[in-house]
């Protein structure tokens, strides 16, 4: 399913954007979404965060639903 594989991508790029995020929080004190969006808790924080949460959600049913794998790139058997 081509559809599941962007879903996952987009997941994944969230995840890594989340993750890049708590890193720079606990090694520099300076909370990426907060410079961006304003100090506080504001809708686009409150987007962001769920989003990222929605992301990790679903990769941990994506991989219950296909047995532990991940899809990201379409091999060439499945294209044909």
């Amino acid at each position: 399913m081509m559809w599941m594989r962007i879903v996952n991508l987009i997941a994944f790029i969230l995840l890594l954007i989340g993750g890049i995020n708590w890193g720079l929080v606990g090694i520099f004190n300076f909370n990426l979404v907060s410079a961006i969006f304003g100090e506080g808790m504001n809708i686009g924080s409150s987007i962001i965060y769920c989003l990222v949460c929605a992301s990790a959600i679903w990769l941990i049913i994506s991989a219950i639903i296909n047995n532990g794998k991940i899809h990201l790139n379409p091999t060439a058997e499945e294209n044909k």
